[in-house]
């Protein structure tokens, strides 16, 4: 059974995916999801938090994400980017979630919502950033 984090996380992806191809603000986006009969199983405010948050930051976490990819940001696919923004987000702004939660939900929605191996190159990307944003908490775990 999923959790209301983990639906929160698919609707944001589902919000960051219109976003990136359409354009359309959060706002709206937001109360077009809203509409959805699974949305009142979702944590709404955590949801809100983490579409308005990937949004507000993309251009920024963009910057951080580049040097970590072997490809160009652009060439990765809307699901991808999606994954990446949401769970950047997370590693920088929800310190209560631990950074393995982060990746392992991140692999679940690229399972669901990407290609056949996005998982994967999502996996490894995160990796980097955790390293880059949680370093303490990674060496702990690593020791």
């Amino acid at each position: 059974m999923k959790s209301n984090r983990r639906r929160s996380r698919e609707f944001a992806l589902q919000g960051l995916y219109q976003w990136q191809l359409a354009g359309t603000d959060p706002l709206t986006i937001a109360a077009q999801l809203g509409e959805d009969e699974d949305f009142g199983k979702i944590d709404t405010e955590y949801f809100t938090r983490l579409l308005d948050g990937a949004t507000a930051g993309a251009a920024e976490m963009e910057q951080i994400i580049t040097p970590l990819l072997d490809r160009a940001y652009k060439s990765l696919s809307p699901v991808e980017r999606g994954i990446l923004l949401l769970a950047g987000y997370e590693f920088r702004h929800c310190p209560e979630v631990p950074y393995r939660v982060i990746i392992n939900e991140a692999i679940e929605l690229a399972k669901s919502f990407g290609g056949t191996d996005g998982h994967k190159y999502v996996n490894g990307v995160l990796d980097k950033m955790a390293m880059q944003f949680r370093t303490p908490e990674v060496q702990a775990g690593r020791g």
